[in-house]
């Protein structure tokens, strides 16, 4: 629908990732959501795996990575552990990720990479929630 295998939205928008399609990149505090020490490209095996600042594509092959569940929502959603959340920072924070990772824009691609997606999306999904509401974003700084 939206034209390609990197899709003309996220394009013509100017929302994809540095290194990607040359576009700014988003900020990002993980170095890598591989989830092992030596990260590796689930489709093209190059070296180096998903360690860019966005964190969530291969620098060579554009390959959506795998989402590291271990992540922090705080650091996932770019911001300060801390009780006091500027909420209209979150919420830019969600819409720039999902647009990165939503399963709308994944349809021509791989049935892994669509699955990657869509666990990316939860996990954005449940970060944006949590930290939204002041009880659970108390709940998950204390646990």
């Amino acid at each position: 629908m939206w034209g390609g295998r990197t899709g003309a939205l996220p394009r013509v928008l100017g929302w994809w990732p540095a290194g990607l399609l040359g576009r700014r990149p988003l900020s990002c505090n993980a170095p890598s959501l591989a989830g092992s020490s030596s990260p590796q490209c689930w489709n093209c095996g190059g070296p180096g795996g998903p360690i860019r600042e966005d964190g969530f594509f291969c620098p060579q092959c554009r390959a959506l990575q795998p989402p590291d569940p271990t992540r922090d929502h705080f650091s996932l959603m770019d911001c300060k552990r801390s009780f006091n959340v500027d909420t209209a920072k979150l919420q830019h924070r969600f819409q720039q990720l999902q647009r990165l990772v939503h399963p709308d824009f994944f349809g021509q691609r791989s049935q892994t990479e669509k699955d990657f997606s869509e666990k990316h999306s939860t996990l954005v999904n449940d970060a944006y929630k949590t930290l939204l509401a002041p009880l659970s974003r108390g709940l998950y700084l204390v646990s």
